[in-house]
């Protein structure tokens, strides 16, 4: 073989191989293909493995790969401006599905939504005011599993005194967790004094800054609180931690199961309140395969944990009580008197 011609084969093997390349992405499934489902996710300000609120936004996206055969991938949010140029990373390459984690997205995912009508948007914590055919807004009624928190808290204080260290009250969820855990301790007893202090940062900052979330949450326990509820991301888990390393303390997570996921926390978490986000996110996306994705408010499921290790240390009759307090939140018979407009 002549060596002009090797090396013509050699061109045009290379050149094939680049173009094989392209068609496929590198690697990555062609997400414009009517035969291929991909949902990307957007986070909020915060790392895509929080151990918290983003994280279980992810999870809910997995178990999509896994179950539905999806392709995935997500983008981690640095700064708050670029929000929608984030989603149109997705947006521009043809996803189906893409989810965006958090309130502060409601604007830039509306917007999104206008400009890629043929996508599903998924918009955790994003209520919608007005229902649009390819925005379904995953809520929850933080305000219930926050009353089973702050019920659980008021049954297990030895000093009568607790405490809340939560990101900021810009955001809804955050105040309906707060004014659901209080109104809670006060069914169980109306004397019990509840220390809550919200971040008094913004939203760039509020929900990754454990080191203000332990230092809030010591200053409470020096004041007698002996059960810290810690509810915002990062934040939160510093107050857990900081909970954990002070013996005869109690302290309880937010949004998902937080014993599988901040086990620094062990030593002290009876249990977590938790809005069930990714079985919520998981639902929505196998709606949409199945042509059934709705349109609006799409209420999530909320609940207390397990308590796990300490399943024998919260008394039977506790454990009774949340059960006849959750079937009561369940039944309405039981309000939280939280009023979002109030």
């Amino acid at each position: 073989m002549s060596k002009k011609l090797y090396l013509l084969m050699a061109f045009v093997l290379l050149a094939s191989m680049v173009l094989a390349a392209c068609q496929d992405g590198g690697g990555e499934a062609d997400c414009s293909s009517e035969d291929v489902l991909c949902v990307g996710l957007v986070t909020d300000v915060g790392e895509v493995d929080d151990k918290s609120f983003n994280q279980s936004a992810w999870e809910g996206v997995k178990q999509a790969e896994s179950e539905l055969g999806a392709t995935v991938d997500y983008v981690e949010t640095k700064d708050a401006k670029d929000y929608g140029s984030n989603i149109a990373l997705f947006g521009d390459q043809g996803y189906d599905v893409i989810v965006t984690v958090g309130f502060a997205l409601g604007e830039a995912t509306a917007e999104a939504a206008a400009k890629y009508p043929d996508i599903k948007f998924i918009g955790v914590d994003q209520f919608q005011v007005e229902a649009t055919p390819n925005v379904a807004g995953l809520i929850f009624s933080e305000d219930k599993s926050g009353f089973l928190a702050g019920a659980l808290a008021a049954m297990m204080t030895s000093s009568n005194k607790i405490a809340a260290v939560l990101g900021t009250d810009l955001v809804p969820p955050v105040v309906a967790f707060k004014e659901g855990y209080e109104a809670g301790a006060k069914y169980i007893n109306d004397g019990i004094e509840v220390i809550s202090t919200y971040h008094p940062g913004g939203l760039d900052v509020a929900f990754t800054d454990p080191e203000w979330g332990a230092t809030t949450a010591k200053q409470a326990l020096d004041q007698g609180a002996d059960v810290i509820f810690g509810a915002g991301g990062k934040t939160g888990n510093g107050a857990l931690i900081e909970t954990a390393g002070n013996e005869g303390k109690f302290c309880i997570g937010v949004d998902t199961d937080q014993w599988e996921t901040v086990p620094e926390a062990h030593p002290c978490l009876i249990s977590s309140a938790m809005k069930l986000i990714t079985p919520g996110v998981f639902g929505l996306i196998e709606m949409d395969t199945e042509g059934n994705f709705p349109a609006g408010n799409y209420v999530g499921p909320v609940g207390l944990a397990p308590f796990h290790d300490f399943d024998s240390v919260i008394p039977q009759d506790v454990q009774s009580k949340l059960e006849e307090i959750d079937n009561g939140l369940k039944d309405g018979s039981i309000s939280t008197g939280y009023n979002p407009g109030g």
